[in-house]
């Protein structure tokens, strides 16, 4: 056990502190921000060790990402907020549709790009894919766009898949946590949404 403990101790740590930060990103708290500057820190060291590097470099946008994501919640407005009141949860308007999907395609490829010729990586499609979606839904988030929960579903879905091959089983278990969360805080935003009005 004691062996198992000190191979793991930093997945099941991460693992920990993810699972707040679903909490808190459900609840639409503004506290993720602050376990999302801790937690990402910690799975670059994770991450890289495992040689997962696509999601050893995506902990450091996630790091940066939640500073931004922090200021954008505390700071913010939207039409229609009035004075004081938290950033609004809305739907991503239309005209971001064509953008956010072209930043995708672009992401996903430079990214592949750079996992084959500068990595060792065994799975830079996924790898890179997982990246490419986060940095769309990380932005979504920040924003605080209901769409934002249909790219964690796809991005959680796929890297608890390559978590299980990677030997990171309880991160690959969070992920599969984070679907059902994901799935939930959908629900939950969409009402919280209504409440606002």
């Amino acid at each position: 056990m004691i062996d198992y403990l000190s191979i793991h101790w930093l997945d099941i740590l991460t693992t920990i502190l993810g699972i707040a930060y679903i909490v808190l990103e459900y609840r639409a708290s503004i506290l993720l921000w602050l376990v999302g500057i801790i937690m990402p820190a910690l799975d670059i060291w994770l991450y890289y060790s495992h040689g997962l590097y696509g999601d050893a470099g995506m902990a450091v946008y996630y790091t940066l990402a939640a500073i931004y994501g922090y200021a954008v919640w505390k700071f913010g407005r939207k039409r229609g907020q009035r004075e004081g009141q938290a950033l609004l949860i809305s739907h991503m308007p239309k005209r971001l549709y064509l953008p956010a999907t072209v930043f995708f395609f672009v992401a996903w490829g430079v990214t592949y790009w750079i996992l084959t010729e500068f990595t060792n990586s065994t799975v830079p499609l996924l790898d890179a894919f997982t990246n490419a979606l986060s940095f769309v839904g990380l932005w979504a988030l920040a924003r605080k766009y209901m769409e934002q929960w249909f790219f964690w579903i796809g991005v959680d879905l796929i890297s608890c898949y390559l978590y299980i091959n990677k030997g990171i089983p309880f991160k690959a278990g969070l992920y599969g946590l984070y679907v059902i969360i994901a799935v939930a805080g959908y629900f939950k935003w969409q009402k919280m949404m209504k409440q606002q009005l």
